[in-house]
């Protein structure tokens, strides 16, 4: 599947990088360049766009203007804002008119990488979800990683990664036992880190039967990202 972005921005050389960008990102091909609301508007009458890349400060008008006259106009195009706008309003007013990323500026190509990698599996996610934990794992892809500073008290990225690199390299799963012994961790420590993955939306967990005594918790990576 073939992603065809938009890349809306009114500097030409920030227009560029970021076009350059997104060429070299698997599965995203860049269709066109506009410098401003009116050139928006007419590459996407000549050509079929899945994803605008959009900076909000545009000279002819802002950004958010430009989504409402699309959604207007029945236009499903999805968004990524690319801005340096940090007004939480603002933000809140694009995820009524479907924005389903912010990237502030300035970003390394990793960031805006990462981004369109989650936007790309949350695109892919098609059916019917067979429930709630279907829901939120195909919403959990639009969210950004937890780093390191924002990693909840006690865990480290370090061991994260770690356990991350462990139960993705596994293919039936782990439990906590089981991860605690291949990264030389306590079976409690490798318990909190695989349910903060769990809670990123990055692992699901069931009960392992057929054992004696209580079934032990069975952790698997569900992203295709890697």
């Amino acid at each position: 599947m073939t992603i065809r972005v938009l890349v809306v921005e009114d500097d030409p050389v920030a227009a560029d990088a970021h076009a350059l960008y997104v060429g070299r990102v698997p599965g995203f091909v860049v269709v066109g360049v506009a410098h401003s609301r009116a050139e928006a508007v007419r590459a996407l009458e000549r050509a079929e766009v899945d994803l605008l890349l959009l900076d909000l400060y545009l000279p002819d008008g802002h950004g958010l203007q430009l989504v409402r006259s699309l959604r207007a106009a029945g236009h499903s195009t999805d968004v990524i804002a690319v801005t340096s706008a940090r007004d939480l309003a603002v933000v809140r007013e694009g995820v009524s008119l479907g924005v389903v990323q912010y990237v502030l500026k300035p970003f390394t190509f990793a960031t805006l990488r990462d981004r369109l990698g989650r936007y790309a599996e949350f695109r892919a996610a098609a059916g019917e979800a067979s429930g709630q934990e279907e829901v939120d794992r195909a919403l959990a892809a639009l969210r950004a990683p937890r780093n390191a500073t924002t990693l909840p008290k006690g865990l480290s990225a370090p061991t994260l990664e770690a356990v991350t690199r462990t139960l993705r390299d596994s293919t039936e799963g782990l439990t906590a036992t089981e991860a605690a012994a291949a990264v030389g961790i306590s079976r409690i420590t490798a318990r909190r880190y695989l349910e903060h993955l769990v809670t990123a939306g990055r692992a699901v967990r069931s009960p392992q039967y057929g054992q004696i005594g209580r079934p032990e918790l069975q952790y698997r990576w569900v992203s295709a990202r890697h």
